[in-house]
């Protein structure tokens, strides 16, 4: 059976909260919500979908930015909520603030691992769209690098994907479906990359040149992490990511 996940209320839990500064004391989040600044990058604990659970718990630890790679880890147990998102722990470039028109390549490079009993969980960018900067989000656009245990994206036709493009050498199957007011299109690899390397400007270009998303479409924030759906002694760690906008 395929899961739908319910991912716009992260990008509203992750506004509604301060940013802190990084020290050695404060580094590791296990309560809702927290984040933290890190060179370029805001590392967000957020787990907006907790309430679905029966039980469980997370906590997202931040461990370093060397250089321009930030080292992050989230571990996680959740049982109960068939289906739905327990959290999105990630790290997000925030308020970018550019037209498509205006960005040449977004390159991105991401290596992490997946350890856990039952795991089902995606491993995702997410990155969103809004047709002005201080407007509300209209197109939610998710690549996933990473599918355990049968979880899927929002979809208005199942199982069955819309078009199945290839990017970057990779073949994507690709789904599309409501959120709310926001249209969502999610990318699927066939099988996980667990050492992620490409321009994710190429995405957006895709969208732009075949499913009708206006160049003039403005990029207001880009997240990278992971969505639990149930699982055991889970443990998602990134031991390198970066990202920038040219």
């Amino acid at each position: 059976m395929q899961l739908l996940c319910f991912v716009l209320a992260s990008l509203t839990a992750n506004a509604a909260f301060a940013l802190t500064t990084p020290n050695k004391r404060a580094t590791t989040w296990c309560d809702a919500f927290g984040s933290i600044q890190a060179g370029p990058y805001t590392v967000y604990h957020n787990n907006w979908g907790a309430n679905w659970a029966t039980s469980g718990s997370q906590c997202t630890t931040y461990t370093a930015l060397n250089g321009n790679s930030v080292v992050w880890s989230t571990d996680w147990t959740w049982a109960g909520g068939q289906g739905h998102v327990k959290s999105y722990s990630n790290v997000a470039l925030e308020k970018v603030d550019k037209k498509l028109s205006d960005i040449k390549s977004i390159p991105s490079t991401w290596t992490w691992s997946y350890t856990g009993s039952n795991i089902v969980a995606d491993v995702s960018y997410d990155l969103w769209l809004a047709p002005t900067a201080a407007a509300n989000n209209k197109y939610e656009i998710m690549i996933w690098i990473g599918t355990y245990g049968g979880a899927g994206p929002i979809s208005s036709t199942g199982s069955s994907p819309i078009a199945t493009p290839t990017i970057l050498g990779t073949k994507w199957k690709l789904f599309k479906g409501p959120n709310g007011d926001t249209t969502v299109y999610s990318f699927v690899a066939s099988s996980n990359i667990q050492k992620w390397s490409g321009d994710l400007k190429q995405f957006f270009n895709y969208l732009t040149a075949s499913q009708g998303v206006s160049t003039s479409m403005v990029v207001t924030s880009l997240q990278a992490g992971t969505e639990p759906f149930s699982g055991s002694n889970a443990k998602f760690q990134t031991t390198a990511y970066t990202i920038s906008v040219q």
